[in-house]
């Protein structure tokens, strides 16, 4: 699910749907409007899933998508080599996850332990650890 919003209204920090993938906004750069022109916006961020970095250019005024992110809290269950069964604490339905590719959250990934799982276009990502296991 996402929201429209006008480019010209992002600050850094905050959220984007570029090329279909969710990305947070790293970088914003805006220019005067010119004499027959509108002002411009550069807007550089990174995917949330994937780590790699976007760009988009446009006027203030041009419609983008910010995506709703649901965050939630799981419990680990078991952990394999690609991937972790998480029991979300709220509706205590069993769903999977990839392996996070940070290596702060990687060595704190064991069963019992609970998390905070981002789902954002239909993905999951494991953000944060909240307590000690």
């Amino acid at each position: 699910m996402s929201r429209p919003a006008d480019l010209g209204s992002l600050k850094e920090g905050s959220y984007i749907i570029i090329d279909g993938e969710p990305c947070k906004t790293v970088e914003v750069e805006k220019s005067k409007p010119g004499k027959h022109g509108s002002a411009k916006v550069r807007l550089t961020a990174i995917s949330v899933f994937t780590g790699s970095k976007k760009t988009i250019i446009g006027t203030v005024d041009t419609h983008i998508e910010v995506p709703m992110i649901d965050k939630r809290s799981a419990q680990i269950v078991s952990t394999t080599p690609t991937s972790v069964q998480l029991m979300d604490l709220g509706t205590f339905e069993v769903t999977e996850s990839p392996i996070p590719t940070e290596p702060e959250l990687q060595g704190k990934l064991g069963a019992g332990a609970e998390v905070e799982v981002w789902v954002v276009l239909g993905k999951s990502k494991i953000m944060r650890v909240k307590g000690t296991s």
